[in-house]
Formats: structure tokens, sequence, C-alpha cells
């Protein structure tokens, strides 16, 4: 399952930066608007300790961690909506990806330009949230005269007609899709729309160093502290490096790790683990997915085909050092096509071809 983060925020705040050091990629971050044109993008591995854990147990010929692409946009201001500055572009960009992570300064550097003069993280996040919300209006005028010539041929269609007005009413007052109350149904229903504002988004807070431990909060929503100058110092260090450079700061986590883990939570993902002599992988599911789902992952073939699961939980398979002993303590189970996986299960699939 692929997992597509757009990096979105007003120029200047930092946005290429951190994309540079959380891809280990070259891009252009440079002090003025508009650096970036097209966007950047970067696969990056999702950090988890417990592969390490479990490639010591197997031993295997290569460890593959599941993976997220970071797109960076270009930075967008006031009149987007309208085709202002990059503003289509922006927009085309980031209805391809499935969550947002928007940067806003929190760093004071004098030297570095704000779009708007000042630092006020307030501010931004309203500028970003207003463009992304006219946006959408936008997409509703054009959508909602068809859905009316759709319900009147098929009634049957008049519940996505309601949805589309009901949002209307609730994005003209400046509110994201998201935050309204809606049935699953509705949900799916809005889905069909592609509004900007119904996809997840998290805020990051590129900070100084010293702001660091600091737990800021954007629009009444817990914000990642990050500080991308670290993170680009960070991304030229080796791992032993990077570890005392991280205590020194009194931190035990990287950005890159805080985000990833983030933004899985944010999705409602999970991972479930394949070892054996040829390699040890993450793969990632929707927490709630069933054994077929998660065999599905690996290959279409499994999910059609799908017998059982041979399942142990993580914590068990390192506990008594892997297969063979939790076997022999009973800890392997066999699970069929109703299980949930949970998150961390090592896992082999029997399937009929």
């Amino acid at each position: 399952m692929s997992l597509s983060i757009g990096i979105v925020g007003l120029p200047n705040v930092g946005k290429s930066t951190l994309f540079t050091a959380l891809t280990k990629q070259t891009g252009l971050a440079a002090n003025y608007p508009f650096a970036t044109i097209d966007p950047n993008v970067g696969i990056v591995q999702v950090p988890d300790t417990r592969l390490n854990q479990l490639a010591q147990i197997v031993h295997p010929a290569q460890i593959v961690p599941a993976t997220v692409e970071f797109v960076d946009i270009a930075g967008l201001v006031r009149g987007a909506n309208n085709g202002e500055g990059l503003g289509n572009q922006f927009l085309a960009n980031i209805r391809q990806c499935d969550a947002i992570c928007e940067v806003v300064r929190y760093f004071s550097d004098p030297d570095v330009i704000h779009v708007d003069g000042q630092v006020d993280p307030e501010s931004d996040v309203d500028t970003i949230q207003t463009e992304l919300v006219l946006a959408d209006l936008g997409t509703l005028e054009r959508a909602i005269p068809k859905l009316e010539k759709e319900a009147k041929r098929d009634k049957d269609q008049k519940s996505r007609l309601d949805i589309a007005v009901r949002l209307q009413a609730w994005l003209n007052d400046g509110k994201r899709a998201a935050d309204m109350d809606m049935t699953l149904d509705e949900k799916a229903d809005a889905h069909d729309l592609f509004l900007l504002t119904m996809k997840p988004l998290l805020y990051v807070a590129n900070c100084d160093e010293d702001q660091l431990q600091d737990k800021p909060v954007i629009h009444g929503m817990p914000a990642l502290p990050i500080c991308a100058q670290v993170e680009a110092e960070l991304s030229e260090l080796d791992d032993a490096e990077a570890a005392e450079y991280l205590q020194s700061l009194g931190l035990q986590h990287s950005g890159l790790e805080i985000l990833a883990q983030a933004a899985y939570r944010l999705l409602g993902l999970q991972s479930f683990f394949t070892a054996g002599p040829k390699e040890v992988r993450a793969w990632t599911v929707k927490i709630g997915a069933k054994a077929p789902q998660a065999a599905g992952v690996i290959h279409s073939d499994f999910e059609r085909g799908f017998i059982k699961a041979e399942t142990i939980s993580f914590d068990d398979y390192i506990e008594l050092g892997g297969e063979s002993g939790a076997r022999d303590a009973g800890k392997l189970r066999m699970e069929g096509k109703d299980y949930v996986v949970q998150d961390g299960d090592v896992m082999v699939f029997r399937f009929n071809v």
C-alpha cells in the first residue's frame, strides 16, 4: 500500500529544506517565493526498530521497510484558488496525495523573508485553509448542478446531492469538510467529490532548535515540533552520529520517525511483517484489515486463493526466538479469513493458486 503525503505551506516556511532532509535528496531551498515549481517527489523508508529485532533472529539477506512518499508542493499564496502564484498547479498536485502535511513557520530567522512580513503561525494556517475552502466551494459549484440533474433521473443519487449541499453550507462558514459530522455512507458520497479539505491533515511546526521540546497547538490541533535545520544536519550523519546528536538535543526520535508515525496514525495504518532467510519486510495495511486483505497487499493471488494465515504476535516471536520457538510454545496460530490483523503480526499466508 503506497502512502503519499503532500508537504504544503506558504512560501519560505522551510518546506523544501524539510523535504530535502527527510528524503536525503537534492532539492531547491531558496529564500524567495516559488523556489519550488514542479513538485519534488521522494520515497522514504519508514523507521521501525522491530525490523532489526526480527533480523537478529532470522538473519535475512535483506531488510525491507515500509515506505512513504513525500511530495514537496509549490508554496501557496492568497488568491491561489483563482490561480494566483502557482495556485492551480498547487491545488492539482495536492489532490493526488493521501494526506496533507502543512508546514507552519515558527523559527525566527530574520534573514528568511516571510511572505506576509511577519511570523504568525495562526494567520498562515488561516491563509491556506481559506484557499483550500474556496477551491472546494468552486468544486461544489460545478458539481451540484450536475448532481441535481442526476437526482431527477435517479432517486438513488439524491443522497450525493444532499451531502454536497450540506457541505457547501458548511464550507461557506470557512470550515474544513472533514470537520463536518457525517455518517459512513455520507463520507463515502463526500469522498467522490474529491474535496481538498476532506483530506487528513497534520501540522508541522518548523521551529528553532531550542523549541523542539515545546508542544505547539495550531487551530486547536497538536502540531509536530520539527526543526528542518536539525533534520538537514541529521541527514548528513551516519546512524551512530545521528543517535548521539539526537541525545545531545534531548530527543529520542528524528523528525522523520515522528512524521512517519504520525502519518500512519492519521491514516489509520499499521504494519505486519514477513520474516525469512530471503528478507524481513514490513507491509502496510489499514487498521481493521482482515487476513485476506493483508495477503492481498503482498500479491492479489494471495487474497484470491487465501486459505489461512500462520500468525505470531511480534512480542511472542521475539521472546520465543522465532517461528520454531513460537510453534513449540503453542503461540503460532492458524487464522482464517475473518481474522483482524494486529499491528506487528508476523505472518505466513497459505493459498491456492
